[in-house]
């Protein structure tokens, strides 16, 4: 992994899938290695949707945001992605060096500049969008009609697991030994 590269812009080197004769003790049983062994396969299948672009998800989803935000900050585009201050800089720093993005001065405050796409990465994006929709409509097929169903229970899933992980603990009383 080079200084420019997050975890998240690491292709995954293989499945997740259950090796026969592995005892998985209680990691079989959670919703979130499941999540997890699935949201890998996802990155690999992705990776061979866009496999002629050489982007990851999250590159991708940056040009997303970027295009139907114009002028959108690092610091916006960071929170909408889930990613710290120094992840939100590599994603545009390897954009602007790819040249399907550009920092400009923001109207009205000398000190801010806000992120566009490039007519590069317009035309990159729109290739993009019509690869990574067929993805996505092959992968919802697969699933039938439980693929609709899926994805509002992850969404659910994804505001509960925020809303307890953001809900304050109970004080507790801790005791010290003299």
């Amino acid at each position: 992994m080079s200084k420019t590269d997050s975890p998240a812009d690491i292709t995954p080197e293989g499945l997740m899938l259950p090796v026969p004769g592995v005892d998985y003790g209680l990691l079989d049983g959670l919703l979130g290695y499941a999540l997890r062994r699935a949201q890998n396969a996802l990155y690999l299948d992705f990776y061979r949707a866009a496999a002629e672009w050489d982007v990851s998800p999250q590159r991708f989803a940056a040009l997303v945001l970027i295009a139907r935000n114009p002028g959108m900050r690092q610091g916006l585009l960071g929170q909408a992605m889930g990613l710290h201050r120094s992840g939100a800089l590599r994603l545009t720093d390897w954009l602007t060096a790819q040249g399907w993005a550009e920092r400009r001065d923001a109207p009205g405050d000398a000190r801010a500049w806000g992120l566009h796409l490039t007519a590069a990465g317009k035309r990159r994006l729109a290739k993009l969008e019509a690869a990574v929709a067929a993805h996505d409509r092959a992968l919802l097929a697969g699933l039938g009609e439980q693929g609709p169903a899926l994805k509002a229970a992850l969404d659910r899933l994804a505001w509960v697991a925020t809303a307890q992980s953001t809900t304050p603990e109970k004080p507790t009383t801790r005791r010290h030994k003299p």
